[in-house]
Order: structure tokens, then sequence, then C-alpha cells
């Protein structure tokens, strides 16, 4: 697990600042602390910092093929690199190594830009051809190692692990963009491919982009999706047990590393299950980690204790006390650009306290995107079969009249509170999906913003993002739909960005079996029911684990890794949102009614309205301004 950082002249070949590199290497020294290697030729800087796992004596970077000419820097872990060693062998490549990242250069020389199918793992990297003068960068299949990219106004090409690599370029124009504001606000994150900046891009997950010297740099390729392809004739005995044999190999090959090895382990299902094969997997007690809340309502310590205790782990507790709110600047800072998961702080918290006994952590991300587990996807079955009823032409006007004019009743008991009922019933499907995950709807976006910045985008809608991916959505019910947009935008743009930054910044290396594509590629094509049954979400997946974890691990109500915002707000956090809300420097930037701020902070404090969720969501973006204020000028929308 590493940082990568680089440069590339796309007009000739001009010399590349040594000092400058190394700079913006060292800027990410967080996610490698133990080397920095660093390679210069004309027109090209590679820098990379490494955490070393594999081969450590002589797995350092930039690597090269035997004769010099294909250069790579890379992030991740190729977890069939053991099989594809021999392969490129037989076909006639020398290996000077062990490590992973050599078989990057050896598999681009047999098989070009394909050599990415046969890459099994997490990973970005970039590589370099000097005999081809082509550059390659690649993202893994869902995204779990991020890299970002921009061409900057003079014809260079940089690229990094992080964002701050590249606003770290000289050259780079820290342009603010009104479509990722909008969608900001809207989700919580800037989903791919785009950043906070115009002139920076995200690559997307499952995309890899060719550079010739000379021509225009063109858009990323798709080279893999979930593809959501039936099985036929699969009964659900023998689904489960297929489940537990694919699940336990994804864990196994994740459990490959030379330096000390654990599991995250928070008491819901998915770390248990990961914590449970991992423990059929070797003799030594296996290294977990959670995080206890001193708040009951947030703890889910107990659960943890369970499953710790019958497979006799080497078990690690931190305890994150309610007022533990000291990490909202430093989230600033680690995450570049605007990011309001609030969970990001008991996220960073655990990572920290596993990095104290290992250097690899295992996770249970994807296991809710994977086997419909969100409460959000029974929602939005429901909702659409009520939609279903009435076609579309008749229900939008309809009910869209009487949502605006019912008046609404948040205090009423459920039965008078129809006013969401109708909205919904107006929306389409992927309205209807989009208001159900957005932290800030259309019509609070609609307050929030001020006249001038609503008009500065023409109408454009952060919907458009969902709608994007639903025009080549594979998936043909309901609920496998949703799934497909949540494994698009809040999997990759919140939860593997989040864990990815609050691991790296502790030199921890986050390993996450669930989203094993070869696994992923099986369940995807499970049929729905096999997932969500009645109002039992991931119901193979808990029916196939019965063996291995306690029934009430299992069946109990699903928690979080939730925070008390809504009383941090009230309460020891309540000046300094009021402060940020009021500041200079969030009029200055003109995309704000701030009266309408003042409004919702005030209104949240005398309980009145719970804007808990937003409050955060507008406190992190001015986070974001504060970091940014004695960086090169940002040019704001």
């Amino acid at each position: 697990m590493c940082g990568i950082t680089g440069v590339f002249d796309l007009r000739e070949q001009r010399p590349i600042s040594r000092d400058v590199l190394a700079r913006i290497n060292d800027i990410q020294s967080h996610r490698g602390p133990d080397e920095a290697g660093l390679h210069l030729e004309p027109g090209l800087g590679f820098g990379h910092r490494r955490l070393s796992i594999i081969d450590i004596a002589a797995g350092q970077q930039p690597l090269f093929n035997e004769d010099g000419s294909v250069a790579v820097v890379f992030n991740g872990e190729i977890y069939n690199f053991v099989d594809l060693i021999p392969e490129l062998t037989a076909l006639g490549h020398t290996f000077k190594t062990r490590s992973d990242t050599e078989t990057i250069v050896h598999a681009w020389e047999q098989w070009g830009e394909d050599c990415v199918h046969h890459f099994r793992g997490m990973f970005a990297f970039a590589l370099w051809d000097r005999n081809k003068q082509v550059l390659f960068m690649a993202r893994d299949r869902l995204g779990v190692k991020p890299l970002h990219y921009a061409v900057t106004d003079d014809g260079f090409l940089v690229f990094g692990s992080e964002l701050k690599t590249i606003t770290a370029w000289p050259g780079f124009r820290r342009q603010i963009d009104d479509r990722a504001v909008e969608e900001y606000f809207a989700y919580g994150y800037v989903p791919e491919p785009r950043t906070i900046y115009s002139t920076a891009l995200k690559m997307s997950p499952g995309h890899r982009l060719l550079i010739k010297r000379g021509q225009p740099v063109g858009q990323p390729r798709e080279y893999w999706d979930v593809p959501f392809k039936p099985h036929a004739n699969l009964s659900l005995p023998d689904a489960e047990i297929e489940l537990i044999d694919r699940f336990r190999e994804a864990v196994k090959i994740r459990m490959v590393a030379e330096v000390p090895l654990g599991a995250f382990l928070s008491g819901g299902v998915d770390s248990s299950a990961v914590v449970a094969m991992m423990a059929g997997l070797t003799d030594q007690p296996v290294k977990t980690c959670s995080i206890a809340f001193s708040d009951p309502k947030y703890n889910e310590a107990e659960y943890a204790r369970q499953v710790a205790e019958r497979y006799h782990t080497d078990h690690h507790v931190s305890t994150v006390e309610a007022n533990d709110f000291s990490l909202v600047d430093e989230l600033a800072r680690l995450y570049d650009e605007p990011y309001a998961d609030s969970s990001a702080m008991p996220t960073y918290r655990v990572c920290q306290l596993a990095r104290k006994d290992v250097t690899v952590a295992l996770s249970g991300d994807g296991g809710d995107e994977n086997f419909a587990g969100y409460r959000r996807y029974r929602w939005h079955s429901y909702e659409e079969k009520m939609r279903s009823v009435l076609p579309v032409g008749i229900r939008k006007p309809l009910f869209g009249f009487l949502g605006r004019v019912y008046p609404k009743a948040d205090w009423a008991p459920k039965v008078f509170r129809a006013k969401s009922t109708f909205e919904a019933m107006a929306r389409d499907t992927v309205e209807g999906y989009f208001h159900g995950v957005s932290v800030m709807g259309d019509s609070l976006r609609d307050k929030v913003f001020s006249p001038e910045f609503k008009r500065r985008l023409n109408g454009y809608k952060a919907v458009e993002v969902l709608r994007r991916h639903q025009a080549k959505n594979p998936a043909t019910d309901t609920v496998s739909q949703v799934q497909y947009l949540d494994m698009k935008t809040y999997m990759v743009g919140d939860i593997l960005t989040k864990v990815d930054r609050a691991s790296m910044a502790h030199a921890l290396e986050v390993r996450v079996p669930f989203l094993d594509h070869k696994l992923m590629e099986w369940v995807s094509g499970l049929p729905v029911d096999y997932k969500l049954r009645g109002t039992e979400g991931k119901f193979m997946l808990k029916q196939a684990l019965e063996p291995h974890l306690p029934h009430d691990i299992m069946y109990r109500r699903k928690m979080g890794f939730s925070i008390p915002l809504a009383e941090w707000f009230r309460g020891p956090l309540k000046d300094k949102l009021n402060n940020a809300l009021k500041s200079q420097r969030m009029a200055d930037t003109g995309l704000f009614d701030m009266a309408f701020l003042a409004r919702m902070a005030d209104e949240h404090a005398r309980g009145i309205r719970d804007y808990s969720a937003s409050l955060w969501t507008l406190l992190m973006f001015e986070a974001f301004l504060r970091n940014n204020e004695n960086s090169p000028a940002m040019i704001l929308p």
C-alpha cells in the first residue's frame, strides 16, 4: 500500500524539477512512511511513497522491466500475483523480485492495455512505456484505491493518489466547479469522475486511460462492470454453500502479508463474517479492534466482544467519548475536498487503534451493497410498488400538486404526514432513490443556495449523476438496480473514500473481501429474494453464516457507525457551527443564502427541526474553505 504521483509532459520533453516532484511526493508521506522513490527522464517524473507489505526487501518503486524501458508506480495489492509470476515467466519474462508490482510491468509487455483483466485485487497505477511513448493509467474495478489527475494549462498531466499532490503542482489552477458544489450538497461527497475543482478529475472505478505524447488526452475507457447476469437453476441451499466457499477464498487471498495483519470488528454481520472466516484460516489468534462509544445509543462493543470471545481473537477496544469532535479540521485536511460523512470520525479512530498492532486490516465494507443490507432498499421497493399503480403521466402532476399544497407536519403522528408520501408518488424511479439518499433534497438546496449560484447552475441537478449510471444499468429488478447505483456512487465516493483516507492517515492498509470482483460477479447474479426477503436484508448471507455467528449478531437491528450530531449542534458544537455559518469566507463564496443558513442553525438549536446532517455538510464545506486559505488563490465559482 502506497502513495503515487507523477508528471507527464503532453507536448514535448521538457525537464521535470526533481525538487518539485520530491515535494509533492512527500505531501502524501503518510500513505507510505517506509521509503520514497523518484524517477525522472525528459518529459516524465514518477514519485512513490512506500508502505512495505509484500517483498519488503526488493519491492521498491518506481519499478522497471528488464531493460528499464517500462516503469510503474502502483498503489494497492495484486492478490493473484503468485499465479501470475509463473504464467508470465513461462511466456519468457524475467522477474527480479517476488513483488506483485513487477507483475504489472510484465503483464503490460505481454497483454498491453488488457493487462488489467488479468489482475485480481485493488489497484491504482501509472505505467510509462518509453519505446511506445505512452502513459497508461488504471484504477481497480470497484474503486478501492484512488487515482486523481489533471491537465494543466501549460500542457502537463499531473496525477496522484490524493488530490493534495495535484493542487500542489505549480501549474495547477484551483477553480471550483459549480456542478461539484451542487453534487456535494446533495450527496455529502463529490461523485466520480468530478472533483471539487473543474480542473481535476478522479479516475472512475473499472476505467483505464492511454495517453500518447503529442496527442490530446481522451476519455478513460471502462474495462469492467458489475454484470448482474442471473444464474440458472441455483437453489438457495446450494447457493449458501457456494457463498461460504467463495467468501472464504476471497478472505484467504487477502491474508498474504509479511507484516502484522488483523481485522476491524464492529459487531455487525459483515465484519463478524470476515473475522469468522479469518479464524478458520490461521492457527494464530486473529488480531481484532473495535471502537466503543460512551453513549449507549451508538455502542456495539458488546456484540463485537461476543464474536471476539467465540473465535478467541486478540481483541482491542478503544472508547470514543460522546464529545469527541476534535477531528473536524483534521478531516478537512485529510479529504482534500468537501466530504460530509460524519462516520469518518470513528473510522479515523478505529484505524488509529488498529495501527498500534497491525499494518494490514481486513474490513467488512461492501456487504450491504452486495446483499441488499440497507433499509433504504426495502423502502425504495415499497415506493416503487406504489408508483407502479398509476402511470407517471398521471402521478407526476397529481401528486406533485398535492405534495406542494399539503403542509409539512414533522411534529404530527405518521398518519398525518402525507406530504412526503405525495412527493414520493410524484417522482420517477431515479428521482425517488435520489431523494432517499440525499443529504439535502432539492427543496432544501433551493433554499440554501443563493439566487446567483442557482442561475449559474442553469437548471443542473445532482440527480443527473444517478441518471447517468441508470442509463447503463444492467440490472432488471428494482432492488438490484439501486444496488448498482450505490456501487457506482455511494460505495466508492463515500464508503471507500472514507476508509482509504482514514486508514492511510495512519499508514494502515485496509483490504475488502466483500469487494472481490469475482465474488461480486457471482453475487450480483443471485435472485433478488436471496438477498432481500420480506423485511430481511442480507437474507442468504445470514442463513449461510448461521453455523459461524451468534443469532443475535445477525438478526438485530442495524446500528451503523453513527455519532450524536444533533446533540452536538445543540450543545458543545453550537458556537463553532454558528461561527462557521456566519463567517465571511462562507459569504464571500456567493454560494449561499446566508440568512437561511442562520435560520437553519437557529431552528435546529431550538429543536424545531433536525437539520443535523445538513449542518454537518455546511460545517465541513466551511472547514474545506478554511483549510485552503493559505494555499495558492482558489478561484471561486
